[in-house]
């Protein structure tokens, strides 16, 4: 955490902090035989991925102190939204408030630096294979990348190569152009976070006049999707409930707005020549970009749009499941029995009436 260390006034140093607990820590390895760190692998893949699990829990547990004389809302918005991780992560992990709160200091840093191990080390297996797998999906079926592309070393991608480099080319840069694509080549045009890749849009046609339209709904994202969730060989066929999916592992059955964010940062670096994920990377600018997306989806005035998105992509990925909405088919028995149901209902109320 930060803030002022002098200050023993946790209402002060909580307003102060610039959301520093959704920022990523250190990497460390993960032991994935615990189930904290288990836990861990799987929010930060569906929630949220770069930030410091112990200043989240113990910002978190003091906070909830202050909020019993002052409502969150009178927090700045970066603490607003440290918090709600914070909520979604005690309510994910049965017994975890008790544990936390009856605990010493200590122990909740204990409690996050597993969960920080867990969410580093799935990022880390998600790079590393994403990495290989990418490139098998930039261009269709059976046809060959032209110049090929290394699947160990990434210092040919990124804007350095024709296919990568269209890919990553902000919204609204014409890669055709010669000027445009030796400039970001060279550097001299530098990409920040927040300017989104052409690979977020669906067919990678990017319209100025409506930026919703098509915006992660990309297949190149489907594919990074099912490659993390619903195991890689799901890729090339429907995704079935395995047990090699983690999807299937912590029962996950629709799409997160934090997975969303969480699939789009993984391919955006995939793509790149940066060869070490890093939060200090200012070249990608992982976080800012991971960062941006997740504000887009978590937008209250976005919501319709957003909404619209979720379903998408939960019908996309998970078919089967019922929070996918699915329409019952047309003569079917189980739409007679809908449509018998409701005439019966009809006939009651009229009755009644």
């Amino acid at each position: 955490m930060s803030g002022d260390e002098n200050d023993p006034s946790p209402s002060s140093s909580s307003r102060k902090r610039a959301g520093s607990a959704l920022r990523m820590g250190p990497r460390k390895k993960a032991n994935s035989s615990n189930p904290l760190v288990l836990h861990g692998r799987h929010f930060g893949r569906t929630v949220f991925a770069l930030c410091n699990y112990s200043s989240l829990l113990t910002g978190g547990i003091l906070r909830l102190e202050e909020l019993q004389d002052s409502p969150i809302d009178d927090y700045p918005a970066d603490v607003r939204r440290e918090h709600r991780v914070f909520l979604e992560l005690i309510d994910s992990y049965p017994g975890l408030l008790e544990r936390l709160t009856a605990g010493e200091e200590e122990d909740v840093i204990h409690v996050g630096e597993l969960m920080g191990k867990g969410a580093s080390g799935a990022r880390g297996d998600d790079t590393k294979t994403l990495k290989s797998a990418i490139l098998e999906w930039l261009v269709p079926r059976g046809q060959p990348l032209i110049p090929p592309l290394s699947r160990n070393v990434k210092s040919d991608r990124g804007f350095n190569h024709e296919v990568t480099g269209a890919l990553l080319c902000p919204a609204g840069l014409d890669w055709s152009n010669p000027e445009t694509k030796q400039s970001l080549k060279s550097g001299e045009t530098a990409v920040r976070g927040d300017q989104w890749p052409m690979f977020l849009y669906f067919g990678y046609i990017y319209d100025p006049e409506a930026p919703w339209h098509g915006l992660m709904r990309s297949e190149l994202l489907v594919c990074g999707f099912k490659h993390v969730f619903t195991s890689p060989s799901s890729v090339e066929k429907e995704p079935k409930a395995t047990r090699s999916g983690n999807a299937y592992l912590h029962g996950m059955k629709s799409v997160t707005k934090g997975s969303l964010a969480y699939i789009a940062t993984q391919v955006r670096f995939a793509l790149s020549s940066s060869s070490v994920f890093s939060r200090t990377d200012t070249v990608t600018d992982s976080e800012n970009f991971y960062h941006s997306i997740l504000d887009l989806l978590e937008d209250p005035e976005e919501i319709e749009e957003v909404s619209d998105l979720m379903t998408w992509w939960t019908r996309r990925i998970f078919p089967n499941s019922s929070s996918s909405e699915r329409s019952i088919s047309k003569n079917s028995a189980l739409s007679k029995i809908r449509e018998k149901r409701a005439a019966l209902r009809a006939r009651a109320d009229a009755n009644a009436d």
